[in-house]
């Protein structure tokens, strides 16, 4: 029994060979050249098959060039995927507090950070205490005890998520508290995918 899917493919090629056929037998051509036609045709409406059934992968073949160009991330429901950067590394703009963010992706971070020139931008509210030192890749530096509201990367939001606040202006880092409270995160290919 046909399903309506097969049923219409079926239709479609019916009319297909219907139109060719019918625009050749009027035609009082050689042989060679009422082939060539009939090849030309074949090979259009073939094309406009492969389109009609292709059409939805093309809106994310554009995402994917868009992401490309751009560096932001693809968005698709609960799923974010980050294009890798050509330093290698996974660079991310969320949002905190509704304030863009230019964040590295770093699994090797405990706490997300942000520097204190961006916590000030974002209104971000932490304790001024120096308590805390932390070896970093450019030494020993202070970080302050912080809450963001709001930190978002693409669809996935997380609210009244702890930061640290770099002293001076360093990275800032997506760290593994955010990730953590995802379904799944990981590397495939050159993307970094994450799941709410």
């Amino acid at each position: 029994m046909l399903d309506n899917h097969t049923t219409m493919g079926s239709l479609y090629l019916l009319i297909a060979m219907m139109l060719v056929l019918g625009s050749l037998i009027g035609r009082r051509e050689p042989i060679g050249r009422l082939i060539k036609l009939a090849v030309a045709w074949v090979v259009i409406f073939g094309a406009g098959f492969i389109l009609f059934t292709f059409r939805d992968n093309f809106t994310y073949v554009a995402e994917r060039l868009k992401t490309e160009v751009t560096g932001r991330p693809m968005v698709e429901g609960g799923e974010v995927r980050i294009p890798m950067a050509v330093d290698g590394h996974f660079w991310v703009e969320g949002l905190v507090n509704g304030q863009p963010v230019h964040f590295l992706v770093d699994s090797g971070a405990t706490i997300t950070t942000v520097d204190q020139s961006t916590a000030a931008d974002v209104g971000l509210a932490y304790s001024h205490r120096r308590d805390q030192m932390v070896e970093t890749a450019n030494g020993m530096i202070h970080e302050f005890a912080g809450r963001a509201d709001r930190l978002a990367v693409g669809s996935i939001e997380r609210r009244d998520l702890a930061v640290h606040v770099a002293e001076g202006k360093n990275l800032n880092v997506l760290g593994m508290n955010y990730l953590s409270t995802l379904s799944s995160w990981g590397v495939e290919g050159r993307w970094l995918v994450l799941k709410s």
